[in-house]
C-alpha cells in the first residue's frame, strides 16, 4: 500500500498497531508478560511500518531510543505503541489505545488515536463535531487511580462530577466523544502520550494548552510535558484560571 495523505497513513498505522495488540491480547500472557509483550509488538509493527512509507521522517516514540537529530527534522512522528497498558493488561477493558501524530516545522498537523478493543478510531482525517453541551453537571475526566486532588477542588469549585477512566488518549477522546467535558492533567505526561490525542481533539473543535492555558509546543528536545488541558472552548478560561491559582 501506498500513502500520499499523511492523515490516512496515520489511521492506517494506528489500526495495524491496534490489530497486533488485539493479537497479543488474545496470546494467553498475564500481568506484566502482556504489558511488555504488547509494548514490543505494537513498536515493531509503527516501526516497520513507518520506516517502509516515511523513511525520510524522524520518529520520537516512548518505547524507542530518542534521537536528538529529530529536533532539528522538518517533520516527526510522534507515537505511543500503547497508551494504558495497564488496562490492555486487565480484559476485557476497552480504555486502552494507539497514538499516532505528526508534527511538522513547529505544529502538529495530523493525528489518530486508536481504540482497538472498542472497535473505534478517531482522527484529524475524519474529525468528530462535539455537539452543544446537554444539561447537568460538567463532567472531568480523571484517572481512575491516580486523580490529582486539585481536580476534586475544581470539581466542588464548578459544581462538576469526576469520570475515572484509563489512559490519557481516552480520557481526551471522552471529551471528543461527548462523554465528558473536561480532561486537564498536572502530574507530568510525555509528547507522545499527548500528541495524538492533542491534534485529534482541535480537529473536533476543543481548546487544548497547558492546564493554565499556555500554548502546548512538541518536538523539543526534553519531550517532558508537566501538564496538559482538553476542554470545551467555553471551560477553557474558568478552568485554567483556577489551575493557574492551585499551581501557578
Amino acid at each position: 500500500m501506498t500513502f500520499a495523505d499523511d492523515g490516512a497513513l496515520a489511521v492506517w498505522l494506528a489500526e495495524q498497531a491496534g490489530t497486533e495488540l488485539l493479537e497479543v491480547r488474545r496470546g494467553g500472557l498475564e500481568g506484566k508478560a502482556l504489558k511488555d509483550a504488547g509494548d514490543a509488538a505494537s513498536q515493531a509493527v509503527l516501526a516497520r511500518l513507518l520506516a517502509e512509507h516515511r523513511p525520510g521522517d524522524a520518529v520520537l516514540s516512548e518505547e524507542a531510543a530518542d534521537d536528538a537529530a529529530r529536533v532539528a527534522a522538518e517533520r516527526v512522528w510522534i507515537i505511543d505503541p500503547l497508551d494504558g497498558t495497564r488496562e490492555f493488561s486487565e480484559p476485557p477493558r476497552d480504555d486502552w489505545a494507539v497514538h499516532v501524530a505528526l508534527w511538522e516545522r513547529g505544529d502538529l498537523i495530523v493525528g489518530a488515536v486508536a481504540q482497538p478493543a472498542l472497535g473505534e478510531t478517531f482522527s484529524t482525517a475524519s474529525p468528530l463535531t462535539v455537539p452543544s453541551r446537554g444539561e447537568g453537571p460538567v463532567r472531568i475526566a480523571v484517572s481512575r487511580s491516580r486523580p490529582p486532588a486539585f481536580v476534586g477542588e475544581l470539581a466542588e469549585e464548578i459544581g462538576a462530577e469526576l469520570v475515572p477512566m484509563g489512559s490519557a488518549g481516552v480520557k481526551v477522546m471522552s471529551v471528543v466523544r461527548d462523554l465528558t467535558d473536561v480532561y486537564v492533567h498536572a502530574g507530568g505526561q510525555y509528547e507522545w502520550d499527548s500528541a495524538a490525542p492533542v491534534v485529534v481533539a482541535r480537529a473536533a473543535g476543543l481548546h487544548t494548552s497547558r492546564a493554565d492555558g499556555r500554548p502546548l509546543e512538541y518536538n523539543r528536545e526534553n519531550p517532558w510535558l508537566p501538564d496538559l488541558l482538553v476542554c470545551r472552548p467555553e471551560l477553557a478560561e474558568t478552568v485554567a484560571s483556577f489551575v493557574a491559582g492551585r499551581l501557578g
